[in-house]
């Protein structure tokens, strides 16, 4: 049985890729790669904008959240309509979830899903058997749903103050080698199911005493070098596939005031050049209101993609926000390349890197 299952697997990811690789790619399949959207609702409508995005190429991921779930069946529900998006798409979607456990769990025990504890409940437990066990049951849950991305673990440093991570539980610890150990210990069991994990929210945000989801955060008073332990620490075992920006202000780290989502000297200087990774960066939500709200459409599009972000995030979850359509994205990006304010340059080098983190998985 185990061998069919791999073959299965082999044929789904294989043979796209493969066919993929014998006619040219267009420009604006490769943009549509970086392109990742929140499902609306959990209709399988092949009529919908969304749909027909989605089969010409114009969108590389999709996005799931609660709203998706219904009260009876919902595994089964939920694993039909990944399916239904993925037999669309011309090469293989990262299906993304943020599924952390404690409050930030979208997969909830009234669903019929495994109980998953928060990482403070870990953190302070500190025992890697727990861990491993509650990290497990996450990894195998999304690998036979037929998600591929866990927006998780959180590795920012706990503070009891902060509104949105502390406040929450949604980090390990106040320790750096603490939330390493129990961060690597989530990778391995995501690695074992073969669902990528994505750190966050780099360059940390755990300082923070407002939420980015409402109104820019600056953290230039409160944030210390040791929040980039973590990364450098999990960088160095070679475990970090990908990670996520955070929309906040760090004059420490670039004096022009820029959300580090935007911030070429956070992401390019900082985590490219300085911390030597060059794997898949994923912005937050750009429709957080600490983008959304302080930047127009374009211009944020723009300074995330010449800042090092490769996959920009359009959630369509956030109140007064309007859902997005893939097209109108790729759109945008075309015209940014046409006036020279986006490289042709970094598309394709985030088109490599989405790539090789695709047939990864």
């Amino acid at each position: 049985m185990h061998f069919y299952i791999k073959l299965l697997y082999f044929l789904f990811f294989y043979f796209p890729f493969s066919a993929l690789a014998q006619k040219a790619i267009s420009f604006e399949f490769k943009i549509g790669q970086m392109i990742m959207i929140g499902l609306p609702d959990n209709k399988t409508d092949t009529g919908s904008r969304l749909y027909k995005d989605v089969k010409a190429g114009r969108i590389g991921g999709i996005t799931l959240y609660e709203r998706l779930l219904t009260p009876a069946n919902s595994a089964e529900n939920l694993r039909a309509l990944v399916s239904f998006y993925q037999h669309a798409a011309p090469i293989p979607l990262f299906v993304s979830i943020t599924q952390e456990g404690g409050i930030v769990n979208r997969l909830k025990t009234k669903y019929g899903f495994p109980p998953m504890p928060s990482a403070s409940y870990l953190g302070a437990l500190n025992n890697f058997d727990s861990t491993k066990y509650y990290a497990d049951n996450i990894a195998f849950t999304l690998s036979r749903l037929g998600i591929n991305i866990n927006f998780a673990p959180v590795v920012d440093v706990y503070s009891a103050t902060n509104p949105v991570l502390g406040s929450r539980e949604r980090t390990f610890s106040a320790d750096p080698d603490i939330i390493t150990r129990h961060a690597e210990q989530t990778i391995l069991s995501h690695n074992y199911f073969n669902v990528a994990t994505v750190l966050k929210h780099f360059p940390g945000h755990g300082s923070s005493s407002k939420d980015t989801h409402l109104e820019l955060t600056d953290v230039s008073k409160t944030w210390k070098n040791e929040e980039l332990k973590p990364y450098e620490n999990l960088l160095k075992k070679g475990l970090v596939k990908a990670i996520m920006t955070a929309h906040i202000v760090n004059t420490q780290l670039d004096k022009d005031s820029l959300p580090a989502t935007l911030s070429k000297k956070i992401i390019t200087d900082l985590l490219r050049k300085q911390l030597k990774f060059d794997g898949v960066v994923f912005s937050d939500d750009m429709q957080m209101k600490a983008i959304s709200a302080e930047y127009g459409l374009k211009e944020s599009i723009e300074n995330a993609i010449n800042a090092g972000v490769d996959v920009l995030l359009f959630s369509g979850n956030i109140p007064g926000q309007s859902p997005l359509k893939g097209s109108d994205l790729v759109n945008i990006i075309l015209e940014l390349i046409k006036e020279n304010r986006v490289s042709s340059t970094s598309i394709e080098t985030s088109y490599q890197r989405i790539m090789q983190l695709k047939q990864g998985l």
